[in-house]
């Protein structure tokens, strides 16, 4: 009997050597190995192909003693393959990896493994694992500009990329393809450079949501063959705190397609059937979603089959901005539920008006409507642009613009955003609700224009105000509904710079109607209402408020 060690929340991995000799190892055997702990939770975890006649296996224990292990070979007759028996020690570390994300089914957000909210904040790198963002490098600049601004989640694909057809050479990385011409087997090589990047970005705190492919390539190399390659995967990286995501506009048939209802069909049903076999698959309980066209659980017949849903809204500026506000507020409602993140929409620099603002006016508005986390992207980073060698044009013709990543890396909106995020995390952001009856006027409720107001009644209100139409406004908003017995310390925030402006002192003492202040400069901002634990006494009151608004004011002049 083999016996290993290994150390709680580290990597292990050990290999098995075949005696036996096969014509097409890849494809002629499976080799799954069975993991029990010493308190009796049991894994059946997929080993991955290393070439020749070795395959590998990877686990991180989470408990310290000694584990048991089994194999279990499709070939019953391979006796170096089948039912090997070893153990494994594993003594205490002090590794801190990200956390493992859960779902709150009762709230419908997310989790890390203790239960505590995690607000997802994602990049979108679709491109970052081929060799045209170099390693360590420029993979590394990258990484360390998203986590000074605070993402904490990174999306890519595992090869199969958009905007290209299969084996285009602008999907390769340092060892090739991730699949052999025809696709008649991985190549282990590919995926020992990926590793790499992944395995950084783990270090550095990030949790990997891995694209296995975008949705198309499900017809181009079969279903059996998209099950392997999700096996790989899974055998790869899930024992890491990844988000495993299905598909890329899973339902979107090719580029140049002649029968796309055809296809758009036969990918509805296929990845249903991906899904479900990634779900059988899996061991490591890591969460499930899927990137959708518009939808994430319409891109399935069954939606149970993923744990949150991710929906795209376009990049079409404000009209996807209106887009977004629809689809999130109908989506938290519909049933099973499940939380709702904004998964791609008006990526910062693409196509026209996504500068700062509409970053900013994207994120609030999602946000504010009851999203439970938002996915930034930028021009030229997704599909990593550089100087010498732009993307280039889609398959159909189109391109999406050549700005290179190491410019579009410092685009202004990642870091507002950033600093959004950090304003959401000082409150129980995971419990607000739109309340758009706070405010009025408003004509209509979705159109990007209007103020939008979230909350938790009592509590907490936030009032973000586009401000698209620039004018000065005296008490052009009132804030209703007021509470009774509840007396809020209210302050402007700059989306822009962090800076907080204090108004002062509003409760429902007199009235249940407040006039806001005109805005402080011809831009969006926001307005934070905090209920105070206890009411203050009236001469306080008076005192706080009129001080406040005396450097609200200051602040107004200078501008």
């Amino acid at each position: 009997m083999v016996s290993l060690k290994g150390e709680t929340n580290r990597l292990i991995e050990w290999e098995y050597l075949s005696e036996k000799s096969y014509h097409d190892p890849f494809n002629e055997i499976e080799l799954d190995i069975h993991i029990t702990s010493p308190s009796g939770t049991t894994w059946c975890i997929p080993s991955f192909w290393r070439g020749g006649n070795r395959w590998a296996v990877r686990f991180i224990p989470k408990e310290t003693g000694l584990y048991h292990i089994m194999t279990v070979c499709s070939d019953r007759e391979n006796a170096s393959l089948h039912n090997m028996e070893s153990k494994l020690d594993v003594t205490a570390s002090t590794q801190i990896l990200p956390p493992k994300l859960n779902v709150d089914t009762e709230k419908y957000y997310l989790t890390d493994e203790n239960g505590e909210p995690f607000f997802w904040f994602a990049d979108t790198w679709w491109m970052a694992l081929s060799k045209r963002l170099s390693f360590p490098q420029e993979f590394n600049t990258l990484l360390s500009r998203r986590k000074e601004q605070g993402f904490n989640v990174i999306m890519l694909v595992a090869g199969l990329f958009p905007d290209m057809d299969s084996f285009d050479p602008r999907g390769s990385n340092e060892a090739g393809f991730p699949w052999e011409a025809g696709y008649t087997r991985i190549n282990p090589a590919y995926f020992d450079a990926a590793d790499r990047r992944i395995a950084v970005l783990i270090e550095a705190g990030f949790i990997p949501s891995i694209l296995g492919s975008w949705g198309y390539y499900l017809l181009q190399m079969g279903e059996e063959k998209m099950q392997q390659h999700w096996r790989y995967l899974i055998a790869r990286w899930g024992c890491y705190p990844v988000v495993w995501c299905i598909a890329g506009e899973a339902t979107m048939p090719y580029y140049l397609s002649k029968t796309r209802t055809e296809e758009m069909y036969a990918l509805h049903e296929g990845w249903t059937r991906l899904a479900a076999y990634i779900r059988q698959t899996e061991p490591f309980g890591n969460l499930i979603t899927i990137h959708p066209t518009e939808i994430g659980r319409e891109q399935l017949q069954d939606p149970s089959l993923i744990d949150f849903n991710l929906i795209q809204s376009g990049h079409n500026d404000y009209i996807s901005v209106k887009r977004t506000i629809e689809l999130i507020r109908e989506e938290k409602e519909r049933e099973p539920r499940m939380p709702v993140i904004l998964g791609e929409a008006n990526y910062e620099g693409i196509l026209k008006n996504t500068d700062p603002k509409m970053q900013r006016l994207t994120f609030w508005s999602a946000v504010l409507s009851g999203a439970k986390g938002y996915s930034y992207g930028a021009n030229g980073v997704w599909q990593v642009n550089t100087k010498a060698q732009p993307f280039g044009p889609s398959p159909h013709g189109g391109s999406w613009g050549d700005t290179p990543w190491s410019e579009s890396l410092y685009f202004h909106g990642a870091s507002q955003l950033g600093l959004a995020k950090k304003l959401i995390e000082n409150y129980p952001w995971w419990l607000t609700e739109p309340h758009q009856e706070w405010i009025i006027p408003q004509k209509n409720t979705y159109h990007y224009a209007t103020p939008k107001a979230a909350g938790i009644p009592g509590k907490l209100r936030i009032i973000y105000f586009p401000n698209i139409r620039t004018y000065w406004q005296h008490s052009r908003y009132k804030i209703v509904n007021l509470e009774n017995g509840v007396c809020y310390n209210t302050f402007f925030w700059n989306p822009r710079t962090a800076e907080s402006l204090p108004i002062g002192q509003v409760s429902s003492r007199h009235k249940s109607v407040w006039h806001v202040p005109p805005l402080p400069t011809k831009e969006d901002w926001l307005l934070v209402m905090e209920a105070e634990t206890e009411p203050v006494k009236e001469n306080t009151k008076k005192t706080k408020t009129s001080l406040s608004f005396l450097h609200y004011f200051k602040h107004i002049w200078k501008q």
